[in-house]
């Protein structure tokens, strides 16, 4: 309660403790927190950095208070402010130019509305691998817009400079560097995978097959899923089960297929609120970013 948050970019600056912002609001919402990697292990580059499939995203509850109530009760955001800027409490290394390692990440104004500063995950108080005692949460935005431990708040006529924000997490062209010209990695976008079955989980007896997984919009709410136990060649509508937690949330879905021996590639295709349908394929990029597409994420299994 007494890790202090400095607010910058309102009518009314100042430095509030987690206890006095307990007492400005509170909200929870569940979220998909996926790292914008996910995905980068099926890039045929092989970019650098942490090979993931789809294990880096989960659906998690947070609570905390609106961004929206702590801008209210400060005065409202000072003219000129376009960005929120999250800064994290990182203790910098000495010697170093803080703007080469500070983890600080701006994101369009309109985030504010949905963004929470919240002090529990999943019921209980956020531990500090997960960004305890405060993490700014931005719904729909991937993982590194969501900082851990955060420190400063601040709208800003401008992104930051910090080198996190300015050169990392670009979506550059195979073969370049990152660069402020590039869009940003910021929004998700609609995006589904299969979780059974797997090719690895030792063979599949002919029959009855519940295929099932997960899907969500990003921005938006899911509106369906789509099967295909044929790669792709044709579809079916798969249902979806389990709680509805908000457009924010992944929906579980099923399809039950009858499956003949042999080999099938089962593949799955979400489609949002607005109409967006996921792509087949990926937009290839230096870092493995963003990867949505369908066909990378479809799995091969064999039916005995």
């Amino acid at each position: 309660d007494a890790w202090q948050l400095q607010v910058e970019g309102v009518r009314q600056p100042r430095s509030l403790s987690v206890r006095e912002l307990k007492s400005l609001g509170l909200e929870t919402v569940a979220m998909v927190l996926q790292c914008s990697g996910n995905g980068r292990a099926f890039f045929p580059s092989k970019p650098s950095g942490t090979a993931w499939t789809v294990g880096a995203a989960g659906c998690v509850v947070w609570s905390g208070v609106p961004v929206r109530e702590v801008v209210k009760a400060l005065g409202g955001v000072a003219d000129g402010g376009l960005y929120m800027t999250g800064t994290g409490g990182e203790v910098l290394p000495a010697g170093l130019d803080p703007k080469s390692v500070i983890v600080e990440r701006s994101v369009p104004l309109s985030a504010m509305e949905d963004a929470l500063l919240a002090w529990e995950m999943n019921g209980e108080p956020i531990p500090l691998a997960h960004g305890g005692p405060l993490r700014l949460i931005v719904p729909g935005y991937t993982g590194v817009n969501n900082i851990k431990y955060i420190k400063q708040l601040a709208f800003t006529p401008r992104e930051s400079e910090a080198h996190i924000m300015s050169h990392g997490y670009r979506i550059s062209p195979p073969g370049s560097k990152g660069d402020p010209s590039q869009p940003s990695v910021q929004e998700m976008s609609v995006k589904s995978w299969i979780n059974s079955p797997l090719p690895e989980d030792g063979g599949q007896a002919a029959g009855l097959v519940q295929i099932h997984g997960v899907a969500f919009g990003g921005m938006d709410a899911v509106k369906g899923v789509e099967v295909s136990t044929d790669g792709g060649k044709s579809w079916q509508a798969a249902r979806l089960v389990g709680p509805d937690l908000g457009k924010y949330a992944w929906r579980q879905f099923v399809l039950q297929a009858r499956l003949p021996k042999g080999t099938h590639v089962l593949a799955s295709r979400a489609t949002d609120a607005r109409g967006r349908v996921q792509p087949e394929t990926r937009g290839e990029n230096q870092s493995g970013y963003n990867n949505t597409s369908w066909a990378d994420h479809a799995v091969t299994v064999t039916v005995a």
